[in-house]
């Protein structure tokens, strides 16, 4: 038998080396285990940090276009940040009660990654397996969808998970067995009793979830097709976005621009005015702002009467889409305010962040956030990581 060449040897070598990070698997992405330290580096205003402790939660923020999902908390060893890159993470669901969070990764084929608290390790002679004191959030599953959907928003609607399909006009049904499911879409892109979904019209990009699709209600940048889509710099926008009722699937709400992270919150449909900068809610049809911040708004969440808001940079490309901000003085972060009087709690800033696309959060019992820690003493410690990942053990069902 002939000695392989020293060509191959490198090339076999090589490909022993591939795919051993634990980040990279799980993320299913070839380099995902480097992440830029600056973009991890964060400047806190405020009472930030005692929010999160005072309320019990662990914070899951998206940063759709650095690829990095992001979690927050305060516990009695103090605050803690943790991180997972998934390429271009969107839309972001949790269920309190199960401890399992759903995350959007909107590039091509459109992903739905499934992640769950890892609450043991599995009996093994081979390794000693111990359970994660902080229980990090690890993938379970993951689902392919096509690029089409493009898929925004994430929601639980009446137990089933849903997401908003920004490409083709409607809300789907995702976790049904086999394709995503056409569960809801507006009246004005109805034809002959279906939706058209050839293409994006509207920009219809989040889910106030209710008890079912109709008792919801969803955000878009226009009410009906127009001449210009989506995308396009020249699309209009200012003062065009509207609240569709889940129920009429006509709007309830109109004046808005560019509106995202449409919430239900003690009655009312709250949401993001994105180019404006502004947090409020509906009334009597028109949108009330309660606050004001120097940025994008994207991202809204509740928890017991603090809102939190995150904001990000002005893409420069889409300066069109932003009439009520300054560029030059957005940023990327999240905001906790009071959301009864607009007064803000704390903040928290990544200097060198882009965009921030989701918020959700989970009882600190239930998780203290994902597997990579990053921060002020905190290193990546490779072989916690590899013993984790090797045994780690769920309470899914």
């Amino acid at each position: 038998m002939s000695r392989p060449r020293p060509a191959r040897r490198g090339l076999w070598t090589r490909h022993d080396r591939e795919f051993r990070d634990p980040a990279e698997v799980a993320a299913q992405w070839e380099g995902a285990g480097r992440v830029n330290p600056a973009l991890l580096k964060a400047r806190v205003t405020g009472r930030w940090w005692e929010t999160l402790s005072r309320l019990g939660v662990t914070l899951l923020v998206t940063r759709e276009y650095e690829h990095l999902v992001m979690a927050l908390g305060a516990g009695r060893e103090g605050p803690r940040a943790s991180f997972m890159r998934l390429p271009h993470p969107s839309g972001i669901a949790a269920d309190r009660k199960t401890g399992a969070v759903w995350i959007a990764s909107t590039r091509m084929p459109n992903l739905v990654y499934r992640f769950e608290p890892a609450a043991g390790a599995l009996v093994r002679l081979d390794a000693r397996g111990q359970a994660p004191r902080w229980r990090p959030l690890v993938p379970v599953s993951s689902k392919f969808h096509p690029g089409s959907l493009y898929l925004h928003d994430l929601a639980l609607v009446g137990g089933k998970l849903c997401g908003t399909a920004t490409g083709m006009n409607a809300v789907v049904w995702l976790d049904a067995p086999g394709p995503a499911k056409l569960l809801w879409w507006p009246r004005s892109v109805e034809r002959r009793g279906r939706p058209d979904t050839r293409r994006n019209y509207l920009q219809l990009n989040s889910i106030a979830a209710g008890a079912s699709p109709r008792k919801s209600f969803y955000s878009a940048s226009a009410g009906e097709p127009g001449s210009l889509f989506p995308g396009d710099p020249a699309f209009p926008v200012d003062q065009r976005g509207v609240i569709f009722s889940g129920a009429t699937r006509e709007p309830m709400a109109w004046g808005l621009t560019r509106p995202h992270s449409a919430r239900l919150f003690r009655g009312r449909v709250w949401v993001d005015n994105s180019g404006y900068g502004e947090l409020g809610f509906v009334e009597g049809g028109r949108f009330r702002a309660v606050t004001r911040f120097p940025g994008w708004l994207r991202g809204l969440s509740f928890c017991r009467g603090i809102a939190f808001v995150g904001t990000s940079r002005v893409i420069p490309r889409f300066r069109s889409y932003a009439p009520g901000l300054e560029a030059a003085r957005s940023s990327c972060g999240v905001h906790a305010v009071d959301a009864s009087t607009g007064r803000p709690m704390g903040s928290i800033v990544w200097p060198a962040g882009n965009q921030v696309f989701g918020l959700d959060w989970l009882p600190a019992r239930r998780t203290g956030g994902l597997p990579f820690t990053a921060g002020p003493g905190r290193t990546r410690d490779e072989k916690a990581l590899r013993a984790l990942f090797y045994s780690f053990a769920t309470e899914g069902k």
